[in-house]
């Protein structure tokens, strides 16, 4: 596997089309620092790290709105690609939707949301947007 964290967007993605609560993603350290970012900025409901096995195994539960079914993330993008790294400096740190959304990115500091690294000054790899 070449860029693990588009599989683990794709399988939150695949499982939030098939209304999943419920979805299994091996785990990497990169993986479970972008799970926590998603739980404290309220995208998941809760999340479990497993450490079954050499690997090991996140299980995340997804967050759905109880009156239309609706999923709390309506989109997950992949920027910074293997082929194509994208890197910015703190003044030029994204916005997703004006401030509605989040880019995480991958910083010297740890992996945090553009508004912790814009109060942080600091920049760094645009792993990707949720919104």
């Amino acid at each position: 596997m070449t860029d693990p964290i588009a599989d683990y967007l794709t399988r939150l993605r695949n499982a939030i089309k098939a209304s999943h609560r419920i979805v299994e993603i091996p785990a990497s350290n990169v993986k479970k620092e972008i799970t926590k970012v998603l739980h404290d900025k309220g995208y998941i409901q809760n999340y479990k790290f497993d450490e079954n096995g050499p690997q090991g195994v996140i299980k995340i539960a997804l967050k759905y709105n109880p009156s239309s079914k609706q999923n709390a993330i309506v989109s997950l993008s992949r920027i910074s690609k293997p082929g194509l790294r994208k890197y910015v400096k703190h003044e030029e740190l994204p916005r997703v939707i004006n401030g509605l959304g989040i880019a995480i990115i991958s910083t010297s500091k740890g992996i945090m949301t553009d508004k912790e690294a814009r109060t942080e000054g600091v920049g760094g790899e645009v792993l990707c947007y949720v919104y």
